[in-house]
C-alpha cells in the first residue's frame, strides 16, 4: 500500500500571503448558494452516508480535543450541508486537484482518493491527522510577529487544517469516479473523498490554535460552554433523520490492489515511511519501474546498482520511456549509465501515444502503442562549490524540471557574512540564497566538515520565513520580486 500527500493547506498559505482576505459570512453564503438544490423542499440524495458523516465529524472533534499542547480556544466542529453540497459538486468533477478556484479563497479543503477495497473515511481523517508527528507547535514567544514554519516532514497542512481552532464547520462528499487521471495514470472506479472546511485555516505566519487551559479563551458566542476540551454551544434540536433521507449513489466496488494517496497543491509528496524526506536520491533495484517509485516530489534522482545490463527487467521505448520501464536499464539503454550503475536523473514527460523498440548499449527495448505516461533520463554531474554560489547562478528552476549537479560544499560556510552569503527562508529557500550556507541551516551537512548535497529547484514562493537553525540565521522575504526557490537534501553516506 502506498501513500502520498498533497495539501490545500499550502495553497491557503500562499493565498493568504498574496493578500486574500477572509470573506464575511454573507460573502461565503453567496458563494455556496449555487450548490443548493433548485427545489429546496424536494428530497435529494445525500453526498455521503449518514454513518460515514458521523464518523468523520466524531473523529474530527475527538482529535481536536486531544491536541498537544492543549488548546485554549479550540471550537467544536459541526456538519454543514452547504459545504457538503459544494464538496459533492467538486467530487463529481473527478479532477485530481483542489477546487473550484472560486471557493478556495473562502474555504479549506482536504482531498483523498483510492482504488481497491473499501476503507472508511475515518482512515483518511486519521492519516491527515497523523502528520502531527512531523509538526512542532510554535509558541507565542516564537511568533514575532510571524510564527515560524514548524513542519519537518513532507506535509503538515492536512493536520493543521483539522486542528485550526476557528474552523468550526465541515462538509464532505464521497464519489466513485469511473475514471480519474492521477498524475498521468488513469484509475478506474476510484473512490474520491472531498472535505470542505469553514472558516478556512492554514493562514501563513499563524499558529493553528492558542495554547492554554482547555476552553479558557473561547469566543463569547459560546457562552462559557465546554465539552471534551472544545468550546461548545448547545445546538437547536434538528429534525430527526431517517434512512431514506440518506440515500447515496454507489458505484461498482473496485477490486484488486489497494492504493491510497493524499494530494498537495503543487505536486503531492510522499509521507509514508519516514517522518521526513531527508534524501532526494532514491535507491532502487535493477527491476524498479518508475511508476512504482515515482509517487512524489522527490522522484527525479535515483541510485542504480551494478549488474543491471543482464537483468531481464523490461524497457519500453527509446529516448522517451514508458513509466512501466526499469529505471536503471532505461539509463543503460540511453547511454547515461553502464553496467557499473550510478546516479541517474529522471524528467517526467507526460503522456505519449506510442513507444518504439530499439537495441542500444546491450539492452533491447520493446514497443508499445497504447498511450501512457513517459520519462527521459539524464546523467548526474558532480561539482565543487564555494560558500557563495546560488541556485539562481547554477541551475535555476525551469518547467518542467531542472536538474542540478550533485554538489560538494566546503567547510566553514556558516560564518560567512550575509552580504556575501545570504540565506532566505526555511526548508524551502529563495534561489538567491547561498547553497552551502543553506545546507548548514537545513542541517544536511555539518559546518566543520562540509560535504555532498542534492538540490531540487522549485517554483517560487510568495513569502519566505526566516529562522535560526544550526548556527545560521536565515532571513525572511515577504515580497520577492523575482527568482525561484529550491529544496536541499542530504546525500547518503
Amino acid at each position: 500500500m502506498s501513500h502520498v500527500a498533497l495539501s490545500l493547506g499550502l495553497a491557503l498559505l500562499l493565498c493568504g500571503a498574496q493578500g486574500f482576505f477572509l470573506p464575511n459570512a454573507t460573502h461565503l453564503e453567496t458563494l455556496l448558494r449555487k450548490y443548493q438544490p433548485a427545489e429546496p423542499h424536494t428530497r435529494v440524495r445525500r453526498a455521503i452516508p449518514r454513518e460515514d458523516r458521523e464518523e468523520i465529524l466524531r473523529l474530527h472533534n475527538k482529535l481536536r480535543g486531544q491536541v498537544d499542547p492543549p488548546a485554549s480556544n479550540m471550537e467544536h466542529m459541526t456538519w454543514d450541508e452547504e459545504l457538503e453540497r459544494s464538496a459533492a459538486a467538486w467530487a463529481q468533477e473527478c479532477v485530481w486537484e483542489h477546487g473550484p478556484s472560486s471557493l478556495l479563497v473562502s474555504i479549506g479543503q482536504n482531498l483523498a482518493v483510492h482504488w481497491g477495497r473499501y476503507r472508511s473515511p475515518g482512515f483518511h481523517v486519521q492519516s491527515w491527522y497523523d502528520e502531527v508527528k512531523d509538526y512542532t507547535y510554535p509558541y507565542p514567544h516564537e511568533c514575532n510577529p510571524w510564527c515560524p514554519e514548524r513542519c519537518t516532514g513532507a506535509m503538515c497542512t492536512h493536520y493543521t487544517q483539522i486542528v485550526w481552532a476557528t474552523t468550526n464547520k465541515i462538509g464532505c462528499a464521497v464519489h466513485t469516479c469511473p475514471t480519474i487521471n492521477v498524475w498521468g495514470d488513469v484509475w478506474k472506479n476510484a473512490v474520491y473523498l472531498v472535505c470542505n472546511y469553514s472558516p478556512k485555516g492554514n493562514w501563513i505566519g499563524e499558529a493553528p490554535y492558542k495554547t492554554g487551559r482547555p476552553c479558557s479563551e473561547c469566543p463569547p458566542s459560546f457562552g462559557g460552554g465546554c465539552r471534551n476540551n472544545l468550546c461548545y454551544r448547545e445546538p437547536s434540536k434538528p429534525k430527526p433523520e431517517t434512512d431514506d433521507m440518506n440515500e447515496v449513489e454507489t458505484g461498482p466496488e473496485p477490486v484488486g490492489k489497494f492504493d491510497w494517496i493524499y494530494p498537495r497543491v503543487y505536486r503531492p509528496t510522499k509521507p509514508k515511511k519516514t517522518p521526513s524526506i531527508r534524501y532526494m536520491t532514491q535507491v532502487v533495484g535493477c527491476d524498479t519501474m518508475l511508476r512504482d517509485k515515482c509517487r512524489g516530489s522527490t522522484c527525479n534522482r535515483y541510485q542504480c546498482p551494478a549488474g543491471c545490463l543482464r537483468n531481464p527487467a523490461e524497457v519500453i521505448g527509446s529516448q522517451l520511456y514508458d513509466s512501466a520501464s526499469s529505471i536503471c536499464r532505461a539509463a543503460i539503454h540511453d547511454g547515461v549509465l553502464d553496467d557499473r550503475g550510478g546516479l541517474v536523473d529522471i524528467t517526467r514527460t507526460g503522456m505519449v501515444t506510442s513507444f518504439q523498440k530499439t537495441q542500444s548499449n546491450g539492452v533491447q527495448s520493446t514497443s508499445k502503442v497504447k498511450p501512457s505516461s513517459s520519462f527521459k533520463v539524464s546523467k548526474v554531474e558532480e561539482q565543487d562549490l564555494d560558500c557563495y554560489t546560488t541556485v539562481a547562478q547554477l541551475c535555476p528552476f525551469e518547467e518542467p524540471a531542472t536538474h542540478c549537479p550533485r554538489i560538494r560544499c566546503p567547510a566553514g560556510c556558516r560564518d560567512q557574512p550575509s552580504y556575501w552569503a545570504s540565506v532566505f527562508g526555511t526548508k524551502i529557500y529563495a534561489d538567491s540564497s547561498s547553497i552551502c550556507k543553506a545546507a548548514v541551516h537545513a542541517g544536511v551537512i555539518r559546518d566543520e566538515s562540509g560535504g555532498y548535497v542534492d538540490v531540487m529547484p522549485v517554483n517560487s514562493k510568495p513569502r519566505y520565513v526566516g529562522s535560526l537553525r544550526n548556527g545560521v540565521t536565515s532571513e525572511s522575504l515577504s515580497e520577492p520580486r523575482d527568482g525561484k526557490a529550491f529544496r536541499i537534501f542530504e546525500v547518503r553516506p
